[in-house]
């Protein structure tokens, strides 16, 4: 039977979505002082209550010292759940996400070696090995053992305030050169203990051990159809720095839908469907036979019209639609009501105020060395704060060009 847009998906424990589209999560630089939601945050997201039948809010750091990252002022902050006292704000924003009938699931997250504002700040930042990477321009410490097992617990910790807040689901933040995907680099894990090393099991070992912890929360709090996911980049392949492989990132979805009931899989792309270099496959059609078939695979990547999400839905079975929910925040909605002709695929300084882009994501966009773009940015080049965008914020963590991997769906 054919895959429509509009069907109903139900994941494995019950959750049930209105159709095959989902927000994934994408960085508002809309935290303050220290991660708190602000009310930026929430005009936001209450205006992309029907973008998707599931919104996945963006990465949001579970430690203290796990960010800010991509970040450049107090109140251009990415989020933070690491404190009881940030809940209040959470719950908000899950409610205004569930509003009309829509899943709210949270992405939960460490920045690791990419918490750029906490250095600016003059805080320490933390890697799994700590060594001259060469496009930082501050200086990294590597965790301790215990340090490690703390960061364990933060995400579990973070689980259960996500769960407290309302929100129906936690995606587990495997990608884009953060803490997790950093462990599982071989290139930027160098340790010679239990979580490093040359190994595969022993570079999935944190991994591993941190979905063990969210699960065990999820099943000890959460309503029985709450979602888990889990998100990751399926190469690190940056010229001569190769962290692993497209195999190799089959080998840890394969272990780790093995080892837990996982809801999906979340494959973060350049492209929808882009292909391992000299493979004929895409790395959707490698990665989705090694899991089981109640577990569900998204996949997302410059899908900025309803074409491209019919064509996407070939491969997988939801369609992560990022950018072109900055410009129409009423994307899903348009396209279930069988009006995706009237889609609006261009950013204005008109449709800037109708989506509520938060200041700084209006600040990035108008950048015009900002890369990815939106179509049509020429038109808010005037909105752009002159000067007040550190450029350090543009720069991937491995010295590749891709610019901000939130912004990059």
């Amino acid at each position: 039977m054919t895959k429509q847009l509009t069907d109903k998906v139900t994941f494995r424990h019950g959750a049930s979505i209105a159709n095959r589209i989902v927000q994934p999560p994408m960085l508002t630089n809309s935290g303050k002082n220290d991660g708190y939601v602000t009310q930026d945050t929430i005009d936001y997201y209450a205006a992309r209550s029907q973008s998707a039948g599931m919104v996945i809010v963006e990465y949001t750091y579970v430690s203290r010292a796990g960010g800010p990252s991509r970040s450049w002022a107090r109140d251009r902050e990415q989020l933070g759940l690491y404190k009881d006292d940030q809940k209040p704000g959470f719950a908000k924003l899950a409610k205004v996400i569930k509003k009309n009938g829509n899943k709210a699931i949270l992405q939960l997250e460490h920045s690791g070696r990419e918490a750029n504002f906490r250095a600016k700040l003059g805080d320490k930042v933390y890697a799994p090995s700590s060594f001259d990477f060469g496009f930082l321009d501050y200086d990294v410490e590597e965790l301790t053992d215990a340090e490690i097992h703390e960061v364990i617990k933060d995400f579990g910790a973070a689980t259960k305030r996500a769960i407290d807040c309302g929100f129906d689901g936690v995606e587990i933040h495997g990608a884009n050169h953060y803490l997790l995907q950093q462990f599982f680099s071989a290139w930027s894990n160098r340790r010679t203990d239990e979580w490093g090393g040359q190994t595969l099991d022993s570079r999935m070992h944190c991994i591993m051990e941190i979905a063990k912890e969210v699960f065990r929360v999820v099943k000890a709090y959460a309503p029985k159809d709450f979602i888990v996911g889990y998100r990751l980049s399926p190469e690190e392949v940056h010229g001569d720095n190769v962290g692993y492989d497209y195999k190799e990132a089959t080998e840890l979805v394969k272990t780790l839908t093995e080892n837990f009931e996982f809801d999906y899989i979340h494959l973060s792309l350049p492209q929808y469907d882009a292909k391992p270099a000299g493979v004929d496959k895409t790395y959707a059609e490698i990665v989705k036979p090694v899991f089981p078939e109640e577990t569900k695979l998204i996949i997302v990547g410059n899908v900025m019209s309803e074409e491209d999400a019919k064509d996407a839905l070939q491969y997988t079975d939801l369609v992560a639609v990022g950018r072109a929910t900055f410009i129409d925040p009423q994307f899903g909605l348009k396209i279930s009501e069988g009006r995706g002709n009237e889609i609006i695929h261009e950013i204005s300084p008109e449709q800037v105020k109708k989506s509520k882009l938060t200041p700084g994501l209006i600040n990035l966009f108008s950048d015009p060395k900002m890369e990815p773009h939106l179509p049509g940015r020429e038109s808010i080049y005037s909105l752009h704060e002159a000067g007040s965008l550190d450029k350090s914020v543009l720069k991937d963590g491995t010295g590749a060009s891709y610019n901000l991997a939130h912004l990059k769906a």
